[in-house]
């Protein structure tokens, strides 16, 4: 990982849990993008109940169109796995996932857990 990018993903960890990253989620989750661009996302967004975190569910992702129109589809996954790295160079979040698109998943899960908790 390069310095700059040790940097953003640091610089979007101090966010994390805001109100204003909170609305963020939420009013990008009400956008449904991919209905009108098939390289966007449509997710839906849910807090976890205990206070611990929040979800991103996808239901249609711009990189899997992207990369199946490129022939590159068997790479997906492991752009996938990028999450777990920013994640974890943002230093706030455990990042938590049971499935995504790219690997035949129902839904692509994106949660963050607060760390601690």
């Amino acid at each position: 990982m390069t310095p700059l990018m040790k940097w953003f993903c640091r610089k979007s960890g101090k966010s994390k849990f805001t109100a204003k990253d909170i609305a963020a989620m939420k009013a990008t989750a009400a956008l449904k993008a991919a209905d009108r661009n098939p390289y966007s996302w449509n997710m839906d967004f849910y807090e976890y109940p205990d206070g611990s975190g929040y979800e991103g569910r996808f239901t249609k992702c711009g990189i899997c169109t992207l990369m199946q129109e490129l022939g590159l589809y068997d790479l997906t996954p492991a752009m996938c796995y990028l999450d777990y790295t920013m994640s974890e160079a943002g230093g706030v979040t455990n990042f938590v996932r049971q499935y995504t698109l790219a690997s035949g998943g129902p839904y692509c899960d994106c949660g963050y857990k607060k760390k601690g908790k």
